[in-house]
């Protein structure tokens, strides 16, 4: 007993100095490779410096959520880039998240034809690299779409021609102010409706009001002379990425649904059968709910695989940001380290921060005691 006792801090001493040998080799290394750059630059008369980014960046971009005017700051222009980049991830993980819980409940249905297209769709996808996809949607889809004036109607002012979709945008004003309380009672609804408090039927009838009244405040785009003028473009090279990249995460995506519904107990269904469920019921009701958990792990990486595939949208010209500083601006500037060197904090940076969330997440619907 003595022994023991003896031994046992011990352990907790050798991991902490197994820790810290490891963070001292990681520093002299970063130590080590900033010397040998230092040393690098030196001789070709560089000097490591962010002063670039107060200069003018004297390329336009194309597509931009911020304001943005020729002739800003590179750092400007990398802000710029950065929301670009958000915003394509945001999107793409919607569409991507949407497209693989319909392909996964396709393969698991007992339609032969729905889980057949299913299987073929998502081994296609699969198999067929990304950047191919988005260089085929790119020059064989989007740019042999029709003309302005014969653009195709996808709904209520919503047009799709060959200089991209045009949808409507809300107006700054008034309107802006009540769109976090709109947003709240969306949320607020669908909490509601998922406890089976609020009927579905009201449910889409509440939305559909919200939608109507803020439509009369939206700027919608109207077709003149041989474009159109007004509402917000979503150019082909935006497209291009977010269809891409959603397709193909979709795929993986659908293999995880799959994979962790049939993970699910049978007895599970067999009570949801006892009980008179329909099969949606039973699905979004009893099923998905205890496959999530097993869900947010491997949904995490592909989360972040998307997130790390914009970066194909510089195959296309799309303004993220290795296009406008890893191309752009190093070309203007010549700060290939310093520019690196950002573009992998920023990457790296916004990962964790995503990794971060979902592990909330998934934290937060774990069974106590488990």
């Amino acid at each position: 007993m003595q022994d023991i006792g003896a031994g046992a801090p011990w352990r907790p001493s050798r991991r902490f100095a197994l820790k810290l040998a490891g963070v001292v080799a990681l520093a002299l290394f970063l130590a080590w490779l900033g010397h040998n750059v230092a040393e690098n630059m030196a001789q070709r008369g560089m000097h490591f410096s962010f002063d670039f980014l107060h200069d003018p960046f004297g390329v336009d971009i194309s597509f931009h959520i911020l304001p943005w005017q020729l002739g800003q700051s590179h750092g400007y222009a990398l802000l710029v880039a950065l929301v670009n980049t958000l915003f394509t991830a945001a999107i793409a993980i919607l569409l991507a998240s949407a497209l693989g819980l319909l392909l996964g409940l396709m393969r698991l249905s007992g339609n032969p034809l729905a889980s057949g297209a299913s299987y073929a769709g998502i081994e296609c996808v699969r198999n067929v690299p990304l950047l191919t996809q988005i260089i085929f949607l790119y020059i064989g889809a989007l740019q042999l779409l029709p003309p302005a004036r014969a653009s195709i109607v996808l709904g209520p002012d919503i047009y799709l021609n060959v200089r991209g979709l045009f949808v409507p945008v809300p107006e700054w004003g008034w309107s802006w102010a009540v769109w976090p309380v709109a947003a709240l009672s969306v949320l607020a609804l669908l909490r509601a409706q998922w406890r089976q408090r609020v009927p579905a039927a009201l449910l889409a009838a509440a939305l559909a009001t919200l939608f109507f009244a803020f439509a009369a405040s939206w700027n919608r785009p109207v077709l003149r002379g041989f474009g159109f003028s007004g509402g917000w473009l979503l150019t082909p090279e935006l497209l291009a990425v977010w269809i891409g990249v959603s397709v193909y995460v979709s795929a993986f995506i659908a293999e995880i649904v799959r994979s962790t519904i049939g993970g699910v107990a049978k007895g599970q269904r067999e009570a949801a059968a006892s009980l008179g469920l329909k099969w949606h019921q039973e699905m979004f009701l009893v099923i998905l709910p205890q496959a999530l958990r097993a869900m947010i792990p491997p949904l995490t990486n592909q989360y972040l695989n998307v997130v790390k595939a914009t970066t194909l949208g510089a195959a296309v010209a799309f303004p993220e940001v290795v296009q406008v500083f890893a191309r752009s601006i190093m070309n203007q500037t010549g700060r290939s380290v310093e520019i690196m060197l950002m573009i992998l904090t920023i990457y790296v940076g916004l990962n964790l921060i995503l990794a971060s969330l979902m592990n909330a997440w998934n934290r937060r619907l774990e069974i106590p005691g488990r």
